[in-house]
C-alpha cells in the first residue's frame, strides 16, 4: 500500500508543475489584455480629464511598453521559475500608473480609484491568486492608494482636506477594502477547489492508469499462460511419442534378430532356387520363375520394412554437422520434382541466406523428402477452385540458436480426430500397400535422436504444417539432446 504523506507530496508536486503552466497561460492572456485595455482608456481621459488626455495617453502607452517587456521577461527561465512573484509585479504596474492618474487629477475625488478595484479584481481570477498573493495584493493596493491621495493633499491641497472630501476618501477606501476582502476570500475557497479537483482528477489518472498497467500485465499473464500450456501438452506429447517409440524401439531390437535370421535363410535359399532353375526344362521354368519372383519380391519387402524398422531405433547414429539448409532443400526438391511435376504443385522455398541447421546429411534428406512426398499425396486428394493451385511452401527462421523451419501445403488437411495419432508407428491413412506408417514415425525419432523436435498444425479444407525445431550449432543440439534420445544398439 502507497503511504498517504507520500501521496500527498507527489500530488502536490504534480498540482505545482500544473499550477505553472495554468498561470502561465493566463499570465500571458492577461499581459495582452493589460497592453490593449490601457491604451484604450484614453477614450475615458478625453471625456473625464481633457487637459490630462495628452499626458495620460503617453503613461498609457508607457504602461503596455512595460507589460510587453514583463511578458518577455516572464517567458523567460527566470520568469518561469519565479512566476508566482512575477504576478504581483504584473499588478503593480496598471496599479501603480492609476495612483499616479488619481495623485495628478484630483486625489480622493478622482473616479479613476474605481479602476484599482477592476485590477484586483480581474488579476485574482486571471492569475489563480493563492490567499497570500490576494491578502499582499491588497495591503499594497491600499496602501497605495492612501499614498497617492495623502501626498495629493500635502502637494496640492496643503494639507488641508474639506469634509466632502474627506467623505467621498473614506467611502472609495472602504469599497477599495471590502473588494480585498472578498478577493482574498474568493482566492482563498478557490484555491482549496482547484487544488482538491485537480487531487481527485490525479488519483482518478493514477488509478486508470494502474488499472490499464495491471490489465497489460494480466495480459501478458495470460498469454504466457497459455504459451506455457501449449508448451507443456506439446512436451507432453514429444514425451509419449518418446516414451512409444522407445518401447517400440527395444522390442524392435529383438524382433529384428529373430526376423532377419531366417530371412538370410530364405534368401540364401532363393539364390539356391534361382540357380538350380536353370536346369529345369523351358516350359517348367515359365511357371517357376513367376513364382520365385514374387518370393523375391516378398522377402525384399520384408527386408525393407525392417531396414526402416533399423531406422526408426537408431536415432541420431549418423554423425552431425554443419548444413545449409538452402543446399539441402534444394536437393531433397530434385528428388521429390516428378511428383511436383505431374500434379502442377508449385513448391515455394522462403530460406535466409546462410542459414544452418547441425543435423545428419542423409538423415535430413530422409525426413525432407518424406515430408515433401507427404505433401505432395495430400494435394493430389483435394479438389482445388480454378483461382486456387496446389502449393507447399518451406519458410524459416533463426530463433537463437535454433532454426524453426515450416513444411505448409494447402491440401485437405488432417482430421482433428487423428491428429494426435500421426507419429505412432504403423499409423497411416494411406490406402492399403501404399504405406507401412512408418514413415512420420522414423522422421520423428530422427529429429528428435539430433536434439531437435517435430510438432504438426492442421485446419480440415484448408492446410497442414510440419514445424520443425532443430539446432543450429553443436553446442545447441547438446543442450537438448535427452538421453531417452540416444540411439537404440542392436
Amino acid at each position: 500500500m502507497s503511504n498517504p504523506q507520500h501521496d500527498s507530496l507527489e500530488i502536490r508536486q504534480a498540482f505545482a508543475e500544473y499550477d505553472r503552466h495554468a498561470t502561465i497561460t493566463n499570465f500571458k492572456v492577461a499581459c495582452v489584455i493589460g497592453m490593449l485595455l490601457m491604451p484604450v482608456g484614453f477614450i475615458l481621459d478625453t471625456h473625464i480629464y481633457p487637459e490630462h488626455a495628452a499626458y495620460f495617453l503617453k503613461l498609457r502607452l508607457a504602461c503596455s511598453s512595460l507589460i510587453a517587456i514583463f511578458l518577455a521577461t516572464l517567458l523567460t527561465p527566470f520568469g518561469r521559475k519565479h512566476y508566482r512573484q512575477f504576478g504581483i509585479l504584473l499588478f503593480m504596474l496598471p496599479a501603480s500608473f492609476i495612483g499616479w492618474m488619481i495623485y495628478v487629477t484630483e486625489g480622493a475625488p478622482s473616479p479613476y480609484y474605481a479602476g484599482l478595484n477592476l485590477v484586483l479584481l480581474v488579476l485574482a481570477l486571471v492569475l489563480h491568486w493563492t490567499f497570500w498573493e490576494s491578502l499582499i495584493a491588497t495591503v499594497l493596493v491600499t496602501v497605495l492608494y492612501l499614498t497617492v491621495v495623502l501626498a495629493h493633499v500635502v502637494v496640492f491641497d496643503h494639507d488641508h482636506i474639506s469634509k466632502d472630501v474627506f467623505d467621498i476618501f473614506v467611502n472609495n477606501l472602504y469599497f477599495l477594502i471590502l473588494t480585498g476582502i472578498i478577493t482574498i476570500t474568493g482566492s482563498y475557497f478557490h484555491s482549496k477547489t482547484r487544488f482538491r479537483e485537480f487531487a481527485y482528477r490525479y488519483q482518478l489518472d493514477l488509478s486508470k492508469r494502474e488499472l490499464e498497467a495491471t490489465n497489460i500485465k494480466l495480459s501478458q499473464q495470460n498469454l504466457a499462460l497459455e504459451k506455457a500450456n501449449r508448451e507443456i501438452k506439446e512436451t507432453e506429447m514429444q514425451l509419449v511419442q518418446s516414451e512409444k517409440l522407445s518401447s517400440l524401439g527395444r522390442f524392435s531390437a529383438g524382433l529384428m534378430h529373430d526376423i532377419l535370421n531366417p530371412l538370410n535363410y530364405s534368401k540364401t535359399g532363393l539364390f539356391t532356387l534361382h540357380k538350380k532353375s536353370r536346369n529345369l526344362p523351358p516350359e517348367m521354368r515359365a511357371e517357376f520363375d513367376p513364382i520365385l519372383t514374387d518370393i523375391q519380391d516378398g522377402v525384399d519387402r520384408v527386408q525393407e520394412i525392417v531396414q526402416r524398422l533399423r531406422n526408426f531405433t537408431h536415432p541420431g547414429e549418423q554423425a552431425a554437422e554443419a548444413i545449409d539448409l538452402t543446399a539441402i532443400l534444394n536437393d531433397a526438391r530434385r528428388f521429390v520434382s516428378g511428383g511436383l511435376k505431374d500434379k502442377n504443385i508449385s513448391l515455394e522455398l522462403n530460406i535466409p541466406p546462410k542459414q544452418k541447421v547441425w543435423i545428419g546429411r542423409n538423415d535430413f534428406s530422409v525426413v525432407l523428402i518424406n515430408l515433401l512426398e507427404n505433401s505432395i499425396d495430400a494435394l493430389e486428394g483435394k479438389q482445388f477452385v480454378p483461382e486456387e493451385k496446389p502449393t507447399i511452401a518451406v519458410t524459416s527462421r533463426s530463433e537463437g540458436n535454433r532454426t524453426v523451419i515450416a513444411i505448409r501445403d494447402n491440401g485437405p488437411g488432417i482430421d482433428p480426430k487423428i491428429i494426435a495419432k500421426i507419429f505412432d508407428p504403423f499409423f497411416t491413412t494411406k490406402d492399403v500397400g501404399k504405406g507401412t506408417g512408418l514413415g512420420l514415425s522414423i522422421c520423428f525419432g530422427m529429429i528428435r535422436g539430433y536434439g531437435g523436435t517435430i510438432s504438426v498444425a492442421s485446419e480440415p479444407g484448408k492446410f497442414s504444417e510440419f514445424t520443425l525445431d532443430l539446432p543450429a550449432t553443436a553446442e545447441a543440439a547438446a543442450q537438448t539432446k535427452l538421453s531417452h534420445a540416444e540411439p537404440i544398439r542392436l
